[in-house]
């Protein structure tokens, strides 16, 4: 895939560079500050861009407001942005505006090589990949939350599984149950969730969303 990077810390600029590199990926530009992001954005029109969500020069969420503004003007091209922590608010306002091509990863995950690249192959291919510790978090926090707590223990699993962007076939050798389960505890979790009964994959990234907005 066609890559561009943004991020302020040399040191993972670069790693990230030599690793997409060498997995056959072509880097188009790799930038330290979000202005720059979006004109390599404007002139290369890349399939992917990762970046991190504080960025100079005052470093609270310019990568963040860049990742959006290239969502809403470009939806064709996935959007990763990497965060040092878990940070809900941010994970809402870029996922909130679509259910496609889009990824919310912790930066100890560009660590894990397998699932960073899996990470981005998903949403290369028009899905969602969102980190296991932002999703476990916001469970977490949202256990007060109605229609969540309506939810049983396997389905808040699968609701995990699902959040982190996994297929059918994938949640059930994640959990070691079988597809006709995996497909059970998504009805159920559909219809506890209000969800309109559609086909897609943007429903099943709604029951996320859901408790995204609560």
């Amino acid at each position: 895939m066609r890559v561009i990077l943004a991020e302020d810390s040399t040191l993972l600029r670069e790693g990230l560079v030599r690793l997409l590199a060498e997995e056959g990926h072509e880097v188009l530009a790799a930038v330290g500050d979000a202005d720059a992001l979006l004109r390599e954005v404007e002139a290369h029109a890349p399939d992917v861009v990762v970046t991190d969500i504080r960025m100079p020069p005052d470093h609270t969420d310019e990568g963040l407001r860049a990742a959006v503004r290239i969502r809403e003007l470009r939806p064709e091209i996935g959007v990763v942005v990497l965060s040092q922590y878990v940070e809900r608010n941010y994970a809402a306002q870029l996922l909130t505006s679509s259910a496609e091509r889009v990824g919310y990863l912790l930066k100890d995950r560009v660590a894990q090589v397998e699932e960073f690249l899996d990470a981005l192959e998903r949403v290369h291919a028009g899905g969602a990949a969102i980190d296991p510790e932002v999703v476990r978090q916001l469970l977490i926090r949202t256990t007060h939350v109605d229609p969540l707590t309506r939810l049983t223990p396997r389905e808040r699993t699968v609701l995990e599984a699902l959040a982190e962007g996994h297929t059918n076939a994938a949640i059930g050798e994640k959990l070691h149950i079988s597809l006709s389960a995996v497909e059970k505890n998504l009805n159920a979790i559909f219809d506890k969730l209000g969800l309109h009964r559609t086909t897609g994959y943007s429903r099943r990234v709604l029951a996320v969303l859901r408790y995204l907005e609560s």
